[in-house]
């Protein structure tokens, strides 16, 4: 009897079809890495969409990295606070956001950030490109002060480390597998890859992430990856939520020429 009871559970737990909330509707972006044009691309593309399904409370998450490697990280914080300012937009912190913050005052973890596209990042205050790559550390970090208004550092600060909504967690990295969620430690949610990406298991909530690149986005049993290298491959991908649908909104840069298509997950 008690085998009959636990298999007849297993069976609704596998029968549940995760969902968002009725009346609600989710857009979830990857990594945007300092492109501005496709952030803006797949903005105009997320509104169109919007409109076009109708009344909804309607929300907005951007899963971290928003800055490095790309050419317009200052640029995609500008936009993402305005934004924020005209839509629920919620932002998350990405393991890049954290380098960035903490390289205003530890010389190593300025080293790294560097190393990880931190340059752009700087460069796309206004500092002098030679004036910063003949500097050492101590003299880099003094440029960033000069350059990064405190009110940047602080919005970044801003940023959250988990979203939920419904049967959905949304956060940049990942977690660790078998932890309550009351007890992931910051750096998982921020840098984890393994064990996160290879457990089958289940965490209690499907798990959108950012953080590690694929090619196209990662659906799981247990978790959805949409990080598709934006900064490199000119993919940017959303991922949009309702009840319990799921569509994706992508940009592609083809030599310069951004296009955007909306298509079923």
């Amino acid at each position: 009897m008690i085998d009959t009871i636990r298999q007849l559970f297993r069976t609704r737990r596998a029968q549940h079809i995760p969902a968002i909330p009725a009346g609600e509707r989710v857009y979830a972006i990857g990594d945007i890495h300092g492109r501005l044009d496709l952030i803006t691309a797949i903005a105009e593309a997320i509104e169109e969409d919007d409109r076009s399904r109708g009344p909804a409370k309607t929300k907005i998450v951007l899963l971290g990295d928003l800055i490095d490697r790309g050419p317009d990280s200052a640029a995609v914080l500008h936009w993402a606070r305005d934004w924020q300012e005209r839509r629920n937009v919620r932002i998350l912190a990405g393991n890049h956001e954290e380098m960035f913050l903490q390289s205003f005052a530890k010389s190593e973890s300025l080293r790294h950030f560097l190393r990880f596209g931190g340059y752009e990042t700087v460069l796309s205050y206004p500092v002098d490109r030679r004036a910063l790559l003949n500097a050492d550390l101590e003299a880099a970090q003094q440029l960033m002060r000069e350059a990064v208004p405190e009110t940047e550092l602080e919005f970044i600060r801003s940023f959250e480390n988990l979203v939920v909504i419904g049967d959905y967690l949304f956060v940049h990295a990942g977690i660790k597998p078998g932890a309550p969620l009351d007890e992931q430690r910051t750096s998982d949610l921020r840098w984890i890859r393994e064990p996160f990406l290879s457990h089958g298991g289940d965490h209690g909530y499907i798990v959108v992430h950012g953080h590690s690149i694929s090619e196209k986005p990662d659906f799981r049993s247990n978790r959805i990856g949409i990080d598709t290298g934006a900064f490199m491959s000119g993919r940017l991908t959303a991922l949009g939520l309702e009840g319990t649908e799921r569509w994706l909104i992508e940009t592609n840069d083809h030599k310069g020429v951004i296009s955007v298509a909306t298509r079923p997950a």
